[in-house]
Parts: C-alpha cells; sequence; structure tokens
C-alpha cells in the first residue's frame, strides 16, 4: 500500500495549494487586500463596479473602462425566460437561500458552456440579485421589480426588492457591505468552487456548488444568528448575564473568532463604522454592549485565544439598518461573494490541474476474506 505522503491537516488548515494573486488574507496582522489594494481603501473609495473590474480584470479601471463596466452590468441584469419560469415554479414561502440555489442552477441552460469567460463572470455577477429579489417579492405576494440600469448594483439590489428608490445612504452602505464581502481568499465556497471547476465542468455549476457551501453557518449562514443573538437579548443591561449563562451552556457566541484572523478582522473594524452611521441608536448601543461584554466573558474563559469580532457581527446590524431581514443576509453575502467567484473562476482555468488531495486510510487491514456464510456461490 503507497504510503501517505504528508502529515494529514484535518480542515485542510494551513495546505497551500496554490498561487493566487487576488487576495492577500493577513490573518496575523488583521489585513485583506484585493491585487494589493487594503480593504478599508477599497471601501472607503471604490465602487463595487470598480472592485468587480479590479478582481475580474486585474486592475483599477480608468473612468471610461469604469462606466462601460457599469453599463455592461446593469446590460445583463434581465434573466432568461427558462429561469423566471423555474423561479415561478418554486414555492412562495422557500427560504430565498435554497430559491437562490435554484435560481443559479437554472442558469445552466447552455449559455454557460465549460471553460468560464469574463463575460460569463459578469452575468453571473448581474443575475444573481435579480434572481433572489424575483423570489422574495413573489414570496410576499409582490409583483416583480424590474432591474434599472439607470442605478447601480447595490442600489439596484435594493430597489427590485422594495419597489422604491433607495436613499444614497442605505445604498452606499450595502455598496460598502458587497466590496467588503466580494473576496476572501481560499475560503470553503470559493475552494468548492475552484475544485468544480478544476475538473472541467462550468461556471454555472461550480457556483452552485460554492453556494451549497456558503449556506452553512460555519461559512455564510451565522448573521442571522447574531440579528437573532441581539433580539433575544433584547436590552444592554441584559448583556452580561445572557453571555455567562450562554457560555456556561457551553453554547456558541455568533459573530465572534474567525478561522482566518488571529486578531481583529479589518472587515468588521469597516462595518462597525457603517454601522455606527446608519443603524438605529438603540440597536447600536445593544450591539455595543454585547460585543463589550462577549469579548470580556471569552478572554477570562479562553484567555490566550486571541478571539474578536468578525465579519458576521456587525455585518448583520448594517444589512437589518438597509432594510434586509435576517433571511436575506446569507443570500446578500453571496451576491457580493460572485465577484470573487468569478474572479477565482478565471484564476482556475487559466492554470488548471484536477484538485485532488489524498487521505490518510486508517481503516481495518487491508487484505481481509470475505465471510464464506455470505459469499455467493
Amino acid at each position: 500500500m503507497e504510503a501517505p505522503r504528508s502529515v494529514p491537516q484535518k480542515g485542510l488548515e494551513h495546505v497551500v495549494m496554490g498561487d493566487s494573486t487576488i487576495a492577500y488574507v493577513g490573518g496575523e496582522t488583521g489585513e485583506l487586500h484585493y491585487r494589493g489594494f487594503a480593504i478599508d481603501t477599497l471601501a472607503r473609495s471604490a465602487s463595487f463596479e470598480g472592485v468587480v473590474h479590479l478582481l475580474v480584470q486585474g486592475r483599477p479601471p480608468g473612468p471610461a473602462e469604469l462606466d462601460r463596466l457599469t453599463a455592461d452590468l446593469a446590460s445583463r441584469r434581465a434573466l432568461p425566460a427558462g429561469v423566471l419560469r423555474v423561479l415561478d415554479a418554486l414555492p412562495p414561502g422557500l427560504d430565498p437561500l435554497e430559491a437562490m440555489r435554484t435560481g443559479l442552477s437554472a442558469l445552466g441552460d447552455g449559455t454557460f458552456p465549460a471553460p468560464p469567460t469574463r463575460e460569463q463572470g459578469l452575468t453571473l455577477i448581474a443575475q444573481a440579485p435579480t434572481l433572489l429579489a424575483r423570489h422574495v417579492r413573489r414570496s410576499r405576494g409582490l409583483a416583480p421589480v424590474a432591474p434599472r440600469p439607470d442605478l447601480g448594483h447595490a442600489a439596484n439590489y435594493l430597489w427590485m426588492l422594495t419597489g422604491e428608490e433607495p436613499s444614497a445612504a442605505a445604498s452606499r452602505a450595502l455598496e460598502q457591505y458587497l466590496i467588503l464581502l466580494a473576496d476572501h481568499g481560499m475560503n470553503a465556497s470559493t475552494f468548492a468552487l475552484r475544485v468544480v471547476l478544476s475538473t472541467g465542468s462550468d461556471l454555472v455549476s461550480a457556483a452552485t456548488a460554492a453556494l451549497g457551501a456558503l449556506k452553512g453557518p460555519a461559512h455564510g449562514g451565522a448573521p442571522a444568528r447574531v440579528a437573532a443573538m441581539l433580539d433575544a437579548i433584547g436590552r444592554a443591561s441584559a448583556a452580561p448575564g445572557w453571555i455567562e449563562a450562554t457560555l456556561a451552556r457551553k453554547e456558541r457566541l455568533y459573530g465572534f473568532g474567525h478561522r482566518a484572523y488571529k486578531t481583529e478582522d479589518p472587515r468588521a473594524i469597516v462595518l462597525h463604522a457603517i454601522a455606527r452611521a446608519i443603524a438605529s441608536s438603540d440597536r447600536l448601543a445593544l450591539a455595543e454592549a454585547v460585543e463589550r461584554e462577549a469579548l470580556a466573558a471569552l478572554e477570562r474563559q479562553r484567555a490566550g485565544r486571541r478571539l474578536y469580532t468578525n465579519v458576521e457581527y456587525y455585518g448583520a446590524v448594517a444589512l437589518e439598518s438597509v432594510g434586509l431581514p435576517p433571511a436575506l443576509f446569507t443570500p446578500t453575502f453571496a451576491v457580493a461573494r460572485t465577484a470573487g467567484w468569478a474572479a477565482h473562476a478565471l484564476e482556475q482555468v487559466g492554470d488548471n490541474r484536477l484538485i485532488r488531495p489524498d487521505v490518510r486510510y486508517v481503516g481495518p487491514p487491508t487484505g481481509r476474506a470475505w465471510p464464506a456464510e455470505v459469499a455467493r456461490g
């Protein structure tokens, strides 16, 4: 039997599968850069369309290039008739994330042949909010709202959800959220996407697999649980007792700790600032009180573990402040992450090799005889 080539790493932690030029995640230093640009700089200075250009094209756009890409994305928002029929056949009350997964799969009507292209990536980015918003409107008993080419990506998403033109503050806050969540290196959903593409499969199949990975609470499903946790605590004065009781039951506090970061998540810092700008004073006070008490309690219980607020904590506060219900938190995360998925798809097929890690066999000894009493003949 062939000997294992390396010591197993549970969860593939610290295993490097290749090189990438897309994102740098500095877990020890609290950094995130897209192609060399710090995430706080991008959230402060860039549009989502500009970040899409940076990720997909590999460089920041010039003014004319940004205008062209913005118009190109807007022109791709409408869904094919076949996808509309699939979405409209879904039960109106179906969870939005389930509907989004089915909608993504329905895009695989032959118009996304392998290998992925830049144009396919832009179509994926443009259509993800449209299919999600259509299902949400139907579930509310409302007629679908057509996309508006005159609105930016974030503003148009809010428009399709509500049928009302969003405020500039809400649009910009959501746009910043989309920028912050657009990519994060080799996370679980991006890894799933690249595994599928490494087999020679198509972008829609890979994006559907990626969304399936993002759906889990260990990856993208926790922001809604942060909102539920804040609702359960209710008021700042109740935070200490609630947190201590939760930890005593060995239950999880949502929104704290991150697999990659051993210091503050740089996205959480920006999201806290966004929450300060748009959240109600009562909700912000509650969130900040819970954060203070939770970090203190975690340090007492798990000294030296270096647990900090992660992107999901103030991400939940920011998303609810722009009018999104908790059921849309993870789907909106996916809307943002389509930009990173498109960039990684192009990088994967540009220098492809089948991703096939080994596993160390630790089962019964080999060469066993099949029991005579159940042998054939």
